[in-house]
């Protein structure tokens, strides 16, 4: 694998630590006042202009943020709005020739790609790593580097609506018949739970009943990091391929329900559990609903492990300034004041545990409870699993796969030629 190219500013990189924030003295409120970063009087005068890259959820925000850095600092700071669709491909595309950002804001999972291409650089968090979530620096980490300052964390979990449930199984089994129970009382109610898939399946809303039975994607290395060893065949992939089929037989998982019918199914009360994310919350509160949030509940026996998503910012291998882009991301992005600013507008967790500290949004806890201990994959072999995995799980769901093990088996072996192949 090519590796991020250290450039000349490396040393530069590491005398910008010399910036390390103050604490933000919050004066015992819920939110600090001003940004502590770059703001101590015997800091070096930081000067020049950045460029940052965002996709549209984030601009307003970032435009915010940009303009409360460049008061404190001097530096001119010009955020760029990027389609999200493209942000990724177009940095991947435009870095090499120095037309790119000298920051780019974006998902942990892009980090393998933009590290395998030598499009970002190396970030030094020193002891301002403990400052985080551990799940969202270990996002961030390939090879046993940091590459982004994380922000903000996201996950599904179980969002139960209260007037239909005020308790709830801890198997998925147990869940499935209370829901049916229910049902049979309500007729209003359609269905026991909902879970989004579409004709081309969703494995990522599946994967904590799959974590359940004991068949993560990739095995792990002792200190979280993944390997491109699958994880997820033999005997306990066969036993969730089999439970997939059950839960198509039985009209529990229907590959008809996409994330609009399942999100619709839940707001007008026709089931009294949905596993989605925070991004729906929202739509649920403002529809009247009292809704809990709880940890989807086992299916295989084990625990069961949503994958957890981290957003934050990368600097640019060809930063034009890397010692204002590094202030920037670890002083400013990872101070209290700017986590809660990005928290208010986006409605996730901080990845700052001073900021997440304060939230007391209890659907927000909630997911944060449900949260597994492992970020989504970044590995660039991660790319070879998606269209496979949810194929072949759409495939069992509907009834097309009549041999549930050998069609498991057959995703393994496909999913496997596809990582060799990209290989080279």
């Amino acid at each position: 694998m090519r590796r991020s190219i250290f450039s000349a500013t490396a040393v530069a990189l590491g005398a910008a630590l010399a910036l390390t924030a103050c604490s933000s003295d919050s004066g015992g409120g819920d939110k600090p006042s001003t940004p502590s970063a770059a703001t101590t009087t015997d800091a070096p005068k930081l000067t020049g202009t950045l460029t940052v890259w965002v996709d549209e959820t984030r601009i307003d925000v970032f435009k915010k943020l940009a303009e409360q850095y460049q008061k404190q600092s001097g530096v001119q700071v010009k955020v760029v709005q990027k389609a999200s669709a493209d942000i990724r491909a177009d940095f991947v595309k435009q870095e090499p020739t120095g037309e790119g950002p000298d920051i780019v804001v974006g998902a942990h999972d892009w980090t393998g790609q933009l590290v395998t291409n030598g499009t970002v650089q190396p970030i030094e968090l020193g002891a301002k790593a403990s400052e985080f979530a551990p799940v969202t620096v270990s996002a961030f980490t390939y090879d046993g580097q940091v590459y982004g300052v994380p922000y903000a964390i996201e996950n599904i979990a179980l969002v139960r609506n209260n007037k239909l449930a005020s308790s709830t199984p801890d198997s998925l089994d147990a869940l499935i018949t209370q829901g049916k129970q229910i049902e049979a009382k309500n007729s209003k109610v359609k269905y026991p739970f909902v879970v989004q898939q579409g004709k081309d399946g969703d494995p990522y809303h599946l994967y904590p009943l799959q974590t359940s039975f004991g068949a993560p994607v990739f095995k792990q290395n002792d200190d979280g990091s993944y390997t491109d060893t699958i994880a997820m065949g033999g005997d306990n992939g066969h036993k969730f391929a089999q439970y997939l089929q059950k839960l198509g037989k039985d009209g529990v998982l229907d590959t008809a329900i996409d994330s609009q019918k399942a999100t619709d199914a839940f707001t007008h009360g026709q089931t009294p559990y949905i596993i989605t994310g925070p991004w729906n919350t929202p739509a649920f509160k403002k529809a009247g609903l009292d809704i809990t949030v709880l940890p989807v509940p086992s299916a295989g026996g084990e625990k069961s492990q949503p994958f957890v998503g981290v957003q934050g910012a990368y600097i640019s291998a060809k930063a034009q300034n890397p010692i204002v882009a590094n202030d920037f991301v670890t002083n400013f992005l990872g101070d209290e004041f700017a986590q809660t600013e990005l928290y208010e507008a986006g409605q996730r967790m901080p990845a700052l545990t001073a900021a997440a500290d304060k939230v007391s949004d209890p659907v927000l806890k909630g997911f944060t409870e449900a949260a597994g201990e492992s970020p989504m994959p970044s590995i660039p072999a991660m790319d070879s699993v998606w269209a496979f995995w949810g194929t072949t799980e759409a495939q069992i769901i509907s009834g097309k796969a009549k041999d549930p093990d050998a069609t498991w088996d057959t995703m393994i072996k496909n999913i496997q030629a596809a990582i060799d192949k990209s290989k080279g």
